[in-house]
């Protein structure tokens, strides 16, 4: 009984992990700033101190994420749980 329900648990916050994991990366700008960055001026203050704004949340939040994906992943598809 109790294996029934944590592996519902399990699956229910899986989903909420997948759901938030394709937001989060949508939210994501992208890697080039178009024209600007072939010519190298994309090398600006904001570029250099993208760690620390709300795109380098996002980034790290993204790695956790896809880490916890990646851990129910196996979780659920092996019989750890039962």
């Amino acid at each position: 009984m109790t294996t029934t329900v944590l592996k519902t648990i399990v699956t229910i916050a899986y989903i909420i992990i997948c759901i938030s994991l394709v937001i989060v990366v949508l939210m994501q700008e992208g890697k080039t700033s178009g024209l600007g960055a072939m010519s190298g001026a994309a090398d600006s203050y904001w570029t250099k101190n993208k760690g620390r704004s709300s795109e380098g949340m996002l980034v790290k939040i993204t790695r956790v994420l896809a880490i916890l994906f990646v851990v129910l992943s196996v979780v659920l598809c092996t019989n750890w749980l039962g």
